[in-house]
């Protein structure tokens, strides 16, 4: 509150000086930009800084600030024309690339995201979150073998980060790396998450651990509440079902599993039906008895939305 009232009195005897002595200087209109910026008042600030942003010498620090006032008000695109705009004139402003790459996340354009970061690692090789975040976009961007790349720049952030640890296991995940396992593991040791816990479950799966699998989908689904979003329980119940039915196709728990998902809400019929291949002839029919109630299911919804 304090500062807020020294603010207030900063920016009334500004004004009134400003008024009485004359034109402002590039400088002044600077400082009466940046205390309504301060204060919240957003378009007053943009207006102000706009006209200090004509004068070379408020040039960058003037664009730079209304990069920051767009994003603050969720112009993604405008801030981040306004920090590339910096960025044309002097290619190496860490500030200006860092700012460009957060702005150009938010506006969804992740190439250029991936070119900030790009660059800001050419100039701040060190830098372990400029790497994690370039890797966070070439995940994004399914560029999984250059993320794993760049994250084992940094080996200690990969030991001490819980983050990069995170990211590191769904690259090597994605990259069908059983080594992705450990990682897992180890983040797990020390946070809790039911949906990163599911995503070790998948991956346990995916490489044939199916005991290991089946406990951690137990977990997982123990852990889980009814208004969890990603993943839902019924998809929990649903990978609890298929581990039961890949490790053993004659399986009565599978298929109780299998009904107890398809009760809690999963809908998913190309997903069951991808089950008949790998059970018994008998489960086989029981699966599809259930995918013909799925069916009626939904299309009872479409007739009474």
């Amino acid at each position: 509150m304090k500062r807020l009232i020294l603010l207030f009195i900063t920016l009334f005897f500004t004004l009134i000086f400003y008024s009485c002595a004359g034109a402002a200087s590039a400088e002044e209109y600077f400082s009466i930009g940046m205390a309504y910026f301060d204060l919240g008042k957003y378009d007053e600030a943009e207006k102000w800084l706009t006209r200090a942003r004509q004068a070379n010498r408020t040039m960058v620090a003037s664009t730079y600030n209304l990069g920051r006032l767009a994003y603050e008000t969720g112009r993604y695109e405008d801030a981040a024309r306004h920090f590339e705009s910096i960025l044309r004139r002097d290619r190496n402003n860490v500030h200006a690339l860092r700012a460009a790459a957060y702005a150009r996340i938010m506006s969804g354009d992740i190439e250029a995201a991936e070119r900030h970061y790009a660059k800001l690692l050419e100039i701040i090789p060190e830098s372990a979150d400029s790497g994690y975040n370039h890797a966070l976009v070439l995940f994004a961007m399914k560029r999984y073998a250059e993320a794993e790349t760049v994250l084992e720049r940094f080996p200690i952030a990969l030991l001490e980060n819980n983050d990069n640890l995170l990211l590191y296991a769904r690259v090597r995940a994605a990259l069908n790396k059983v080594e992705a396992i450990d990682h897992f593991a180890a983040w797990l040791e020390t946070n809790s998450s039911v949906k990163v816990r599911y995503e070790y479950g998948q991956t346990l799966e995916k490489h044939e651990f199916y005991a290991r699998a089946l406990a951690e989908f137990r977990k997982a689904y123990t852990d889980s509440t009814a208004a969890s979003a990603d993943p839902k329980r019924n998809e929990i119940s649903f990978a609890i079902a298929k581990v039961l039915l890949i490790a053993d196709g004659t399986s009565s728990d599978g298929i109780a599993e299998l009904r107890k998902a398809v009760s809690e809400g999963f809908n998913n019929i190309s997903a069951v039906e991808g089950l008949t291949a790998r059970v018994s002839a008998s489960n086989r029919e029981a699966i599809r008895t259930i995918v013909t109630g799925m069916r009626q299911t939904a299309s009872a919804s479409e007739t009474n939305p």
